[in-house]
């Protein structure tokens, strides 16, 4: 039986988030909304708007795929980026799962095996490198760093490409740095694939959220650079603030790679549910969507300035690389006496034992058995609720006060 090691993130997550009065800036979505609060984010409030759900109709399984007009609005997320050689995506080349984990593990036990290379940005999200281990891959961690703002290096990925080498695997915005990947260096890397016929999967799950960049420096979707051998996943879990109703996706130009993770698909997911492809399919209507994303944009942007500042305050014992696009970032910190960096795990249980501030520890989390790639780095969250952070933050300031 083929053993797939603890999924750290998750269980860490599943442990501790329901702690009686946690204050949690671990979690990785945009503040989440109810059915009520997204109803307001429609433009179109006239007589001829359409109901978000439509209770008449038979809950079936529905369209295998995802329904024609949700597969529509999300090609036209991506059509909205320059479309460089191709015409605009088809809802045909998109395929809708059961959230994003879904479609990265279905991409990967489509495409990998036993006999294959794989190279895969580091840190990232665990999903990423441990399954196409468990399936017997070989994996290169193509590391990022810090002094270098965690933008990958090109010249570095040059070096691990192998005979065997089936697929570079990216992570853009970055979980858990919270780094963009600029669009020039990213055409860098298409070129790569391209010259050395490799497939490129990137997880895109924290994209269009780029909240502190200005509008030339947004790169596009990796399925936008004139290579067809591109798979991209996401979902409506963070950028969008509705992880709970557990729809995400895959999109690809290159047919041979939906028809395989299509064939997957059959052995996991019959179908989304109705209801579920109804709510999605309304919030990423253009009636909906943009009011939406400038709403967790703005969030975005208020609750990372207040992040900021504090790391700024104590710059004693914390410091990061301000995060761009997404939701996280990396905080070390470190002893105010000695300067050295805590031991993460048992600095994330102190706090949340003495305070209810709730984040990961890295070097657990996100490690991988790397020796000393996250020394007292904890991952934030910090698009929750505002008040929230300012909460969680004035806790956390009396606990460096008194314990660092």
């Amino acid at each position: 039986m083929v053993k797939i090691p603890v999924f750290e993130v998750e269980q860490w997550m599943d442990k501790y988030e329901t702690t009686p009065g946690v204050l949690n800036i671990a979690e990785t979505c945009c503040s989440s909304i109810s059915i009520d609060q997204l109803v307001q984010f429609n433009s179109n409030q006239g007589k001829d708007s359409r109901p978000l759900i439509d209770f008449s109709k038979a809950l079936t399984y529905g369209s295998i795929r995802g329904s024609d007009e949700l597969r529509q609005n999300i090609a036209s997320i991506y059509n909205e980026d320059e479309a460089g050689a191709f015409t605009p995506l088809s809802h045909e080349e998109v395929l809708v799962m059961q959230g994003a984990i879904s479609a990265n593990y279905l991409v990967l036990y489509s495409l990998v095996g036993p006999q294959d290379h794989v190279i895969c940005v580091y840190p990232t999200y665990q999903q990423l490198y441990a399954v196409p281990e468990s399936l017997g891959a070989e994996v290169s961690l193509w590391k990022l760093k810090a002094e270098n703002q965690y933008i990958p290096d090109v010249a570095e990925l040059e070096t691990l490409i192998k005979s065997n080498t089936k697929m570079i695997i990216l992570n853009n915005p970055n979980n858990p740095t919270g780094a963009t990947i600029p669009r020039e260096v990213l055409s860098k890397i298409i070129d790569v694939a391209r010259q050395h016929d490799i497939i490129v999967f990137s997880d895109e799950v924290y994209r269009p959220l780029f909240h502190s960049l200005s509008p030339h420096e947004i790169p596009p979707s990796a399925l936008s650079l004139g290579y067809s051998k591109v798979v991209v996943t996401s979902s409506m879990s963070k950028a969008w603030a509705l992880a709970g109703i557990r729809v995400g996706w895959l999109a690809s130009r290159d047919p041979s790679i939906i028809e395989a993770v299509a064939s997957a698909r059959d052995y996991t997911t019959i179908s989304v549910s109705q209801l579920d492809d109804q709510v999605a399919r309304y919030t990423l209507s253009r009636d909906v969507r943009p009011q939406l994303l400038r709403r967790n944009i703005a969030l975005a942007q208020t609750n990372l300035r207040i992040l900021d500042q504090f790391v700024r305050d104590h710059a004693d014992v914390c410091k990061w690389a301000k995060p761009t696009a997404g939701t996280t970032g990396l905080v070390q910190f470190r002893g105010r006496a000695d300067g050295k960096p805590v031991d993460d795990e048992a600095f994330c249980k102190d706090v949340l034992e003495k305070t209810k501030v709730m984040f990961l520890p890295a070097a657990r989390c996100f490690g991988h058995g790397v020796t000393d790639a996250f020394d007292g780095c904890v991952r934030i969250g910090y698009v929750s609720e505002t008040e929230v952070l300012r909460e969680a933050l004035e806790e956390l300031d009396g606990y460096l006060a008194e314990h660092l």
